[in-house]
């Protein structure tokens, strides 16, 4: 399937997908997207697809409504998508929290072990690099 000239690739559930960078477009392309999902016999479930417009611009995309033949689909002010929480104000203090939270409870887990004397730094590093930095750094690019 084609949106704006690009390929839009097939959707599952809990997937996200990008549909374009202003309200026009992403309005056009969701058209699209649920046109092309009945050709091939699939259908998009208005109660469980959500969608966020990001922006800086607090009133970027207020009165702008996306829907289904039948319904409204639900408009957010936060998602989260693959482990990450997206905000309609594209914020990232409040990941970053949630990211150190997460980083402060697995090192908890295994503090005894990075605090034992006994432990060699090299096997503390590793448990550093293997276990809590993967948790603090997921899907960062």
């Amino acid at each position: 399937m084609k949106l704006n000239g690009t390929h839009l690739p097939l959707v599952y559930a809990d997937d996200v997908n990008r549909l374009g960078g202003t309200i026009r477009t992403v309005k056009k392309n969701t058209g699209v997207l649920l046109v092309g999902s009945k050709e091939i016999g699939l259908e998009v479930n208005a109660d469980k697809t959500k969608y966020i417009v990001m922006s800086r611009d607090q009133n970027a995309g207020r009165s702008h409504k996306l829907k289904t033949d039948n319904s409204s689909l639900a408009k957010v002010k936060e998602l989260k998508c693959f482990g990450t929480t997206l905000t309609n104000q594209n914020c990232i203090q409040e990941e970053n929290k949630n990211r150190m939270k997460s980083g402060n409870v697995c090192y908890h887990s295994v503090q005894d072990l990075l605090s034992s004397s006994s432990q060699s730094n090299n096997l503390k590093i590793i448990l550093y690099k293997t276990i809590i930095l993967p948790v603090v750094l997921y899907a960062c690019v």
